[in-house]
Formats: C-alpha cells, structure tokens, sequence
C-alpha cells in the first residue's frame, strides 16, 4: 500500500519550493534529505536541543517536532538563508566566527537561527536576553516559547 503524498509549496531561503510529501515527514527531513540543505542538524529529535531550528515567518521553530506539510504556504530560513545574497557570510554569522563563538560547530545552526530571532524582534538585546535566547540550544535545555505555535513548543528534558 502507498502513502499518500500532499503538495506543498514553501518558500525557503527566498526561492519558492513545490513538492509531494508524505504526510508525517519531519521539517529537518525535507530539508536535509530532499532540498539538501545540511546546515540545519539532527540532534535529539525532541525538540530539546535546539540543532534543528530554522525561522518560521520569521521566528525561531524547531524543525523536527513540526511536519512539512505544516509548512505549507509560510516562509522558512535555514542557516544556509542567513548568508548575504552574494553567499558571504552576514554579520552575525561573521560575528559567531571572529569571537570563536562556534564551539565543535554541530549546535552552531540553531544557535545563529536563534540570535537572529532575538535581533529581529529585538536589535539592541541585554547581555542576559542574548543568554537566554541561546541558552536553550547551548544548554540543551527548554526554552521559553516565543509563539503559541504547537510545533514551537519546548518540552521538559
């Protein structure tokens, strides 16, 4: 028996994406597997670590506790997005590099998605907001949601 496939079209890093999914494939899966875009990594597939997150319409989501076809119609940024248009690296992803702010690099991804979260809905952050935005993905620990949306939601570790 085949499974159902539903179509979905999703902007993704600025270039419009149409595809047939199946209905349960995770947001990191499409992403890694089917657009090839790596940067954004497995980690605990629970949501916890954080490794997976990627901009939803401009906030930071966990991509592995959210089902493409959930995307369908909204706009996500990978970190492979965050790069100027000419492919340089932007100023916060410079800004990781130049501090030595990478550590071994697997968590990297989601900690720049979720600075970038807090610069864009907050330009001129405290030392603690940049801590604890952050935090959760450094930490692996939960976080405190910034939206309502299920697939935003942090679980206890």
């Amino acid at each position: 028996m085949s499974e159902t496939l539903h179509k979905v079209t999703v902007e993704v890093n600025g270039k419009q994406c149409g595809a047939q999914v199946p209905a349960r494939l995770s947001l990191v899966d499409w992403l890694r597997d089917e657009l090839h875009l790596t940067g954004t990594h497995v980690g605990c597939e629970h949501g916890i670590c954080g490794a997976c997150s990627v901009m939803l319409d401009g906030e930071p989501v966990r991509s592995c506790l959210m089902y493409t076809v959930q995307a369908n119609g909204h706009r996500i940024t990978t970190v492979e997005g965050l790069a100027r248009p000419d492919g340089s690296m932007s100023v916060l992803q410079d800004a990781f590099c130049v501090t030595h702010g990478l550590q071994c690099g697997y968590c990297t991804p989601g900690m720049l998605i979720a600075a970038q979260g807090l610069l864009t809905s907050n330009p001129n952050p405290t030392e603690e907001q940049i801590r604890d935005a952050i935090g959760a993905i450094s930490a692996a620990a939960p976080a405190t949601s910034r939206s309502s949306r299920p697939w935003n939601s942090r679980r206890s570790a």
